[in-house]
């Protein structure tokens, strides 16, 4: 009979204690899944200090309600704490519709969870590459003095307005997409871009690029084209009936026809040292102009 008792006794101790400890894994399991990790301390101590960690401690945790609450986040409005490498831990504040993380150290993130953002900054970073696939609410991206030479899910950008890219390492870019209306693309290795799938394209900046050719033929709404400091040698601007300004200084280009382009108020095509006569209409009327001393609008060049 004391035997019995003693197993017994030992059964019932061994089955709290496993009991305890199970009910204190699941309790853990529980603790976690209501945590972010947030391995990045610089990153951490932004969101302290705007008050987005309620815990207000350094301990790469940040609960999940506490991101689930932001819809703006601006880490570039906080002092400064150092900058930060490491996004990891934005995959939770799935209500952004604003995020600011310009000038900082970071190399690569994910926004795939992001999928409310409208507005996106990461300007001054080293990303190489991005994929904005899952972000098709963005109206304004600026991954502009980055490392890029690709971007992928540009097509699926349904709401797009303005896009900026320049300062990167692109050497050809093909832009799908319907709904933008400003591409900023200076500053780079470009040799090919084709905005055929750009059509409402209003404005676009292509300076310091290492373009030969162009064909904007597609772009009938294009407003302001700005391609100075490349290696065209000609361009047709037939079909861009909307332009007002024009900027192509130092090129190659060795004729211009800009007779279709009634609506120009700002041209400069200094620097071409080829391109000696412009073709204009007679009485065509442009209200800023800069040549070279070499050059002439002309309603009879000989092109």
């Amino acid at each position: 009979m004391k035997n019995f008792k003693t197993v017994s006794s030992v059964l019932i101790v061994t089955a709290f204690f496993v009991a305890a400890c199970s009910s204190t894994d699941e309790n853990s399991s529980l603790i976690q899944d209501d945590f972010l990790n947030i391995p990045d301390s610089h990153f951490e101590t932004k969101l302290i200090e705007q008050g987005i960690d309620s815990d207000g401690i350094i301990n790469q945790k940040l609960l999940k309600t506490d991101a689930e609450a932001i819809t703006r986040l601006d880490l570039n409005l906080t002092s400064n704490f150092g900058e930060i490498n490491d996004l990891t831990g934005i995959e939770g504040f799935v209500n952004l519709t604003l995020l600011s993380a310009a000038r900082q150290e970071i190399n690569d993130v994910n926004l795939s969870f992001n999928t409310k953002l409208d507005t996106l900054f990461l300007n001054g970073n080293h990303l190489t590459n991005i994929d904005i696939s899952n972000n098709s609410n963005l109206i304004l991206l600026d991954i502009q003095s980055n490392e890029l030479s690709a971007i992928s899910g540009l097509s699926r950008l349904t709401n797009l307005k303005k896009l900026n890219l320049s300062f990167n390492n692109f050497e050809d870019i093909s832009i799908e997409n319907e709904s933008l209306e400003v591409l900023l693309i200076s500053h780079n290795l470009l040799k090919t871009i084709d905005t055929n799938d750009a059509l409402n394209l209003k404005n676009l900046l292509l300076i310091l690029n290492q373009l030969t050719s162009v064909d904007f033929s597609s772009n009938a709404l294009l407003e302001t084209l700005v391609i100075s400091g490349n290696k065209l040698q000609n361009i047709n601007l037939e079909n861009n009936t909307s332009l007002t300004h024009f900027y192509s200084s130092s090129n190659s280009l060795t004729s211009l026809d800009i007779s279709n382009n009634s609506q120009l108020i700002d041209l400069r095509v200094d620097r071409n040292p080829s391109l000696t006569c412009i073709k204009i209409l007679e009485n065509q009327e442009i209200s800023t102009v800069s040549l070279s001393d070499y050059q002439e609008l002309n309603a009879s060049c000989d092109l």
